[in-house]
């Protein structure tokens, strides 16, 4: 499928205008099973009201893309939604979807934001666990 070239120009420019980026730090090590992170990145399940406040912002990119509300079946476990927001690269190399957290092996960062995540690990547990209400 062919992306639109205003597309593809515009998720550099929205990931530089992210306000959620974490500070320049170490990455919380997790550990890829199969297809999902089943480990919660904080050690704890994050705020399912923070996660939708989260996605609803439009800083946060989630809205540019996907469409709400969110369908109520077929979503994915927790652990392969956490994958999918770490680093949706993992599945498809060539989507657009950004990676939130993770900060090596990227292309056209801004200076500004070399180093820093979108997400932090508690913005990546606040999402999933608001993700997970939508199943229920």
């Amino acid at each position: 499928m062919a992306r639109s070239p205003l597309l593809i120009a515009l998720v550099p420019v929205v990931l530089l205008a992210l306000p959620h980026g974490a500070k320049a730090q170490a990455l919380v090590p997790y550990t890829i099973v199969e297809n999902g992170i089943p480990a919660s990145l904080t050690g704890s399940p994050g705020d399912a009201a923070r996660g939708r406040a989260l996605v609803q912002d439009r800083a946060s990119t989630c809205l540019l893309c996907h469409a709400g509300p969110f369908p109520e079946s077929g979503f994915q476990s927790e652990s392969q939604l956490r994958l999918r927001l770490v680093d949706a690269s993992h599945f498809n190399p060539a989507t657009i979807m950004p990676s939130f957290y993770r900060v090596d092996g990227l292309n056209r960062v801004g200076q500004n934001f070399r180093g820093k995540t979108i997400l932090s690990a508690t913005g990546i547990e606040d999402i999933v666990a608001y993700l997970a209400t939508l199943r229920e």
